[in-house]
Parts: C-alpha cells; sequence; structure tokens
C-alpha cells in the first residue's frame, strides 16, 4: 500500500541561526490556508535552527550537489517553495530556477541577471548609475576615488566581510592586498537605511518599509526603527523595476546630512533584521506563499502599520527534554514540533 505523501513543505536554505525566518514562516504557513511543513537545511547538522522547524535537512554544499540531487530531495521532501537566505547560494538557485518551477517548485530569488547585478559590486554601480540611480561610485583601484577618506570590501558577496571603513588611501591599498576582489568607494556619512520591499512574479512592487538601523553588527541591524520618507519609498519601486527584482529584497541607503540618498546596495533576499517590516504589514512570506499555492498575492493587500515600530533583537534560551544516550553515546533531543512544544 503506497504510504500517504506528507504535507507541502517550504524549505528554509543555509537556515544556521535564523530562528526569526523559521518562526515567521510558520506564521505565514499557518495563515495560508493549506497544511504545510517548514523544514530547515544546512551542511551544519548541529545548526540552531534545526530545533524550530517540523524537520531537518542535512543539505550538502553546494559545490557536491546538482540540480538532479536537489531536484530528487525536494520530491522527496514533498518541496513547493523555497527560500534561500545565504548571499553565496543566490546564484545557484537563480541558475536552476527554470528547472526547479518546471517541477512545480517555487524559489524566491530572482532571475540570474539580476542576481549577478546585485551581487557584484563593480557592475552594480556600472549598472544603476548609467540609468541616473545616486549609488555610491565603485572603483577598482584605490587612486581613482575622488576623496581623502575610502572604503574598502570584496567586489562580491556579502559587504560587510572584510571590509575597512574611514581608511586613508594609503591604508586601503594595504588592506586590499588581503582581500581577492577589492573595490574601493568614497566613504559616505549619514544615517544608514535598510528598506524591505516585495516584488510579485508579475513584476509588482507591493510595498516598501523603510528602517533606520540604530545599532549594526556584522552588517545586521541589531536595533532598528520604521520611519516614512515617501520619496525614497518611490525610489526603491523603481530600483526594484530596474534591476528586475523576484521577492523579498533589502536595499542599503545612506541619508546624510543634507538628505541625499546614497545607494549602498541591494540583497535579493531577505534580512536579518526584515522582520520588523514583516510586523509593520510588508507580507513578503503571505505573498510568495500564495503565489507558490497558486493563488493572487494581490487578494492579500499591502496595509502599512498607521504606528512606527522598533524591534530590538537578542540570544533567547530554549529548553527541551532529552532521551536516553543515542547509539552514538550522546544524548538525543526530542524530536520538536512546532505545534504542540511550547518554547521554553
Amino acid at each position: 500500500m503506497e504510504e500517504p505523501r506528507p504535507e507541502p513543505a517550504v524549505l528554509v536554505t543555509s537556515a544556521s541561526k535564523k530562528v526569526p525566518l523559521i518562526r515567521s514562516l510558520t506564521e505565514a504557513a499557518a495563515r495560508s490556508g493549506r497544511p504545510l511543513r517548514i523544514v530547515a537545511a544546512d551542511s551544519d547538522d548541529t545548526c540552531i535552527a534545526r530545533h524550530f522547524a517540523d524537520e531537518f535537512w542535512k543539505m550538502p554544499r553546494l559545490e557536491e550537489l546538482t540540480a538532479g540531487q536537489l531536484l530528487e530531495k525536494c520530491r522527496e521532501l514533498g518541496v513547493l517553495a523555497i527560500v534561500p537566505t545565504r548571499d553565496g547560494e543566490l546564484s545557484f538557485f537563480a541558475r536552476h530556477r527554470s528547472e526547479l518551477e518546471a517541477a512545480g517548485i517555487s524559489v524566491m530569488v530572482p532571475d540570474e541577471e539580476a542576481v549577478n547585478r546585485c551581487t557584484d559590486k563593480l557592475l552594480f554601480y556600472e549598472y544603476l548609475a548609467s540609468r541616473g540611480f545616486p549609488v555610491i561610485p565603485t572603483f577598482r583601484t584605490a587612486d581613482e576615488v575622488p576623496a581623502d577618506a575610502l572604503v574598502v570590501k570584496e567586489r562580491y558577496g556579502a559587504g560587510a566581510r572584510k571590509m575597512a571603513l574611514n581608511v586613508s588611501r594609503e591604508q586601503a591599498k594595504a588592506h586590499a592586498s588581503a582581500l581577492e576582489h577589492p573595490i574601493f568607494q568614497p566613504f559616505v556619512t549619514g544615517d544608514e537605511t535598510s528598506a524591505d520591499l516585495y516584488v510579485t512574479r508579475s513584476g509588482r512592487c507591493k510595498g516598501v518599509v523603510l528602517r533606520r538601523r540604530e545599532k549594526v553588527v556584522d552588517g545586521e541591524s541589531q536595533i532598528t526603527s520604521t520611519y516614512r520618507d515617501e520619496r525614497l519609498e518611490r525610489l526603491c519601486m523603481d530600483l526594484a523595476r530596474e534591476l528586475k527584482l523576484y521577492g523579498h529584497a533589502v536595499a542599503q541607503w545612506i541619508v546624510d546630512g543634507e538628505g541625499r540618498y546614497h545607494l549602498v546596495e541591494c540583497n535579493p533576499r531577505v534580512g536579518g533584521a526584515s522582520r520588523l517590516s514583516w510586523q509593520a504589514g510588508l507580507r513578503s512570506l503571505d505573498w510568495f506563499l500564495a503565489e507558490a499555492l497558486g493563488k493572487d498575492a494581490d487578494a492579500i493587500p499591502f496595509r502599512r502599520a498607521e504606528s512606527e515600530m522598533r524591534m530590538v533583537r537578542y540570544p533567547e534560551d530554549r529548553f527541551m527534554g532529552v532521551q536516553p544516550e543515542s547509539a552514538a553515546g550522546r544524548p538525543a533531543s526530542v524530536s520538536l514540533n512546532r505545534r504542540n512544544v511550547p518554547d521554553g
């Protein structure tokens, strides 16, 4: 007798310790009108997020995973949607998006060309500057930068890693010697702003929520507050159209003392502090799941919260029972299910 198929699943890759995302997806799944399982995937089988999802998949590293193997595992798990969360995996999923969609699996990532424009900081500058966007000038060499204070960062991938801020030209050159593909920018002072947005399959930007980055650690906001600036919100919508984004994206801006906007980067994925924007009415996960289930995302309106909100991120503990020692000689955690195990 054939075993019944499991409830459809949403796969979160590079789940790591992204517990707020797992929780938000769990909440969105409960609103979707269809039973859905949340599957956390990571190459580290001790990752924190596995304890907050319905299931866990120890996912091979991308260089060891073919599209065929991924499709086979998705069929086994009953996956109907994938949420990539790490810069380094966006190109992989963009490259195989058409194969996955042909198998009925939605992936929250734009096409490969759009991903390349966002993850290559020099290309990002050249493409958008030629179209009139106020993007921070970016150069291959320190001598090209028309400023005394410089920023040095890797051309590809997450901008906060190995970055040097507000350094002299000579310091910038010295720092660049330790980078693989350094690029150079003028150092711009001002308030840091993140703009969360969502673009539907039809290319329509459903909405934008702006957040001031009040405390930043390793490139992620730990304290952040929403605010309104209709001109910047419209500019973000124009940016989404120009980059041909799809799904959730986060644009990073600096607003200087004279109120001028300076675009730093745009990440075509959910951000570490995007949950504040979801609480403020940007229902990215609901819209994504609706489209994955064949529904119209426009049936779920964007209603921005009237009052501004602040989010403070902090570590938290969870307690669980353990079974007797496993065959490996160590206690095994009791299987967790979000429906019947309370948070500690």
